[in-house]
């Protein structure tokens, strides 16, 4: 059995964890939510060099899972974060301009991909096409 990782990528408040959540349904896969690894391993660091050890953290940790699927769902943003990770599938959730959080200012240093499978536009789950989701498969 061949492991994808798939990526779900976007600024904070965007939509990546309930996207992450349903599509994690769908596939039967497990998911790996960036804060929830983050506070597991106590670093809340974010640094250029604390967002590529989670970007690390993540791929060690999908390398593990015994299921044919993993969504990783977090920000990710430089490309050399991405480069580590190495995405089966990669995700884009692109639905709002500005972070909700404002102490980090994450979309000041946000890198947009320029490659990725699919790109979400809106918030609303219920528009999340089924073509989608069969991206992923």
């Amino acid at each position: 059995m061949k492991k994808k990782i798939i990526l779900i990528m976007g600024l904070a408040g965007s939509g990546k964890s309930t996207l992450a959540k349903k599509l994690s349904t769908k596939l039967n896969a497990e998911w790996l939510n960036a804060d929830k690894v983050r506070s597991k391993f106590n670093d809340w660091d974010f640094s250029r060099k604390g967002v590529l050890r989670q970007a690390t953290r993540m791929k060690n940790l999908s390398k593990l899972s015994k299921k044919k699927y993993v969504i990783t769902d977090f920000i990710c943003p430089y490309k050399k974060g991405r480069q580590i990770l190495k995405p089966n599938i990669l995700i884009w959730v692109d639905t709002i301009q500005r972070a909700r959080f404002r102490k980090i200012k994450l979309e000041r240093i946000f890198q947009e991909p320029i490659n990725y499978d699919v790109k979400v536009t809106t918030k609303n789950c219920d528009f999340w096409s089924k073509s989608d989701f069969e991206k992923c498969r």
